[in-house]
């Protein structure tokens, strides 16, 4: 496993990280147990970045989360887990709201502090509180010792350097930004440099896009999106390849990216998945992917 600085935090970060959205039944249902075998499972390999929210499987992800995290040695993972979003309508990024969700996550999650505190979709929320309640309120927590670093996560790239020029987070995350068929993240890139915020990439396979089984039906991507990203994948099934092995590949490849999320709740996908950013990319089968993907590159939704 490779590790990588996350922007000025002084963390470490495996290229390679575990999002725990799975264990809260997101996209299908799971076994609990199997869910538990698979962070452990992925702590073993070398993953020490753990990433979930309260939103996941409402409240469920953070809770198996937390029977598996129980008998793991605390300084094995950085935790990171979110605020301000609590159902699919459901947003507050009061501090009041920020500060009892806190301490709802540490009692669910079996620990006594999160490394990294992130607001959650704050596109939904109002940038002018986000700013001047909600991030003033992760900076008491890090004052209190509940947190470590302070964080935001949103879709649209346009709300980084919204919230970036006017007041400091440690680090963002960003998902279905750096992918086979977007990688409009790079355009972030000089801003998160310059201040020293870290960057954790997430979905590499763009919500399931970049699979073979393709994506579940709720996915808001266009018809055209769709219908190139399954072409892609015909073409890898066609010559005994697999679309996902190449698009996490491609983004854990990149070292000016500090870490990539998967999620599974299955042991034998995270050990696929920490198998195949070890194999060097077949550039044949990437140049002819991208070809098709072009028409449709960095296309959002």
């Amino acid at each position: 496993m490779q590790y990588r600085a996350l922007g000025n935090t002084g963390l470490n970060v495996s290229a390679l990280s575990f999002g725990a959205s799975s264990l809260g039944s997101v996209f299908k249902n799971i076994d609990e147990k199997e869910g538990i075998r698979t962070v452990h499972e992925a702590l073993d390999l070398g993953i020490n970045l753990i990433d979930v929210s309260p939103y996941y499987g409402l409240t469920k992800a953070e809770s198996v989360l937390g029977k598996a995290l129980k008998t793991v040695q605390r300084d094995r993972f950085i935790l990171s887990t979110k605020a301000g979003r609590y159902g699919e309508n459901e947003f507050d990024f009061s501090a009041d709201r920020i500060f009892r969700s806190v301490e709802e996550s540490l009692d669910r999650l079996n620990t006594d502090y999160i490394d990294i505190l992130h607001l959650h979709d704050i596109e939904f929320g109002n940038l002018d509180q986000i700013i001047k309640e909600s991030i003033p309120a992760l900076q008491k927590l890090k004052e209190q010792g509940k947190i470590r670093f302070t964080g935001i996560t949103g879709f649209p790239l346009h709300i980084f350097p919204a919230v970036l020029e006017q007041i400091h987070v440690d680090a963002i995350i960003s998902y279905c930004h750096y992918s086979l068929n977007n990688n409009r993240l790079l355009e972030l890139l000089p801003l998160l440099q310059e201040k020293g915020v870290g960057l954790i990439n997430a979905s590499p396979i763009s919500m399931g896009l970049l699979s073979k089984q393709g994506p579940p039906d709720w996915h808001p991507a266009t018809e055209e999106i769709k219908s190139a990203c399954l072409a892609a994948a015909k073409l890898c099934q066609e010559r005994g390849k697999d679309l996902s092995k190449l698009a996490i590949q491609y983004s854990v490849a990149n070292p000016t990216i500090p870490t990539t999320l998967v999620g599974t709740a299955n042991p034998d996908n995270i050990m696929k998945n920490a198998a195949w950013i070890n194999e060097p990319i077949d550039l044949d089968l990437f140049q002819d992917v991208q070809h098709i993907l072009r028409p449709i590159l960095n296309r959002s939704w």
